[in-house]
């Protein structure tokens, strides 16, 4: 019989799994009884994981800002070591989800009904602020890692607002952002 502990993570993982499916196509006031209902399990096990729904949506946020991070790290080549490569980790992650127009859209849906909830502003600057640090420590001046950062992060905003996704835009883009965390110094100068 496996550990408990293994059981409680896996029920965890499936409650999260479905508060992200119902509350991108619902919102944030979607029912616990919903979210349970999507999960499998029923209304008193969700509550045993999370004791309200304000703490599902600020634990569903807190997901969604660790598994973008460890997308980042798996980005990261190991035999890179120039300036810049958590910058084009960054890049790489963003746009290795791009491919997948229901994803993006889900995503995006799910961003927005979660910055409506109390607690989930402090949980994202504080995430801001982490990215800042690390890509201070990541050897790219600022401006270019203000740009090439915002520009990815524009290019999953610009797929929903075109229709879609260009592969072959995409592409350009995501390799134009690669080119530019190899550059040194600012834009200005």
């Amino acid at each position: 019989m496996p550990p408990r502990e293994r059981d409680t993570a896996r029920t965890r993982r499936t409650v999260l799994d479905a508060a992200a499916r119902t509350v991108a196509k619902q919102g944030a006031g979607v029912s616990l009884d919903v979210i349970a209902r999507e999960a499998g399990v029923s209304k008193s096990g969700l509550l045993h994981h999370f004791r309200s729904r304000d703490q599902l949506l600020l634990a569903l946020a807190q997901d969604q800002v660790d598994t973008f991070a460890a997308e980042v790290r798996a980005a990261v080549d190991p035999a890179d070591h120039a300036a810049g490569r958590l910058v084009r980790a960054y890049v790489k992650a963003i746009f290795d989800s791009l491919g997948d127009d229901t994803a993006i859209s889900e995503h995006l849906l799910l961003s927005a009904a979660l910055s409506t909830v109390p607690g989930v502003a402090e949980i994202l600057q504080r995430d801001a602020r982490q990215w800042e640090a690390a890509f201070t420590s990541d050897g790219l001046h600022p401006d270019r890692v203000l740009i090439i950062t915002k520009a990815a992060d524009g290019a999953s905003l610009a797929t929903l607002y075109e229709g879609g996704s260009n592969p072959a835009a995409l592409e350009r883009t995501r390799e134009l952002l690669l080119s530019m965390t190899r550059g040194e110094g600012s834009f200005t100068g």
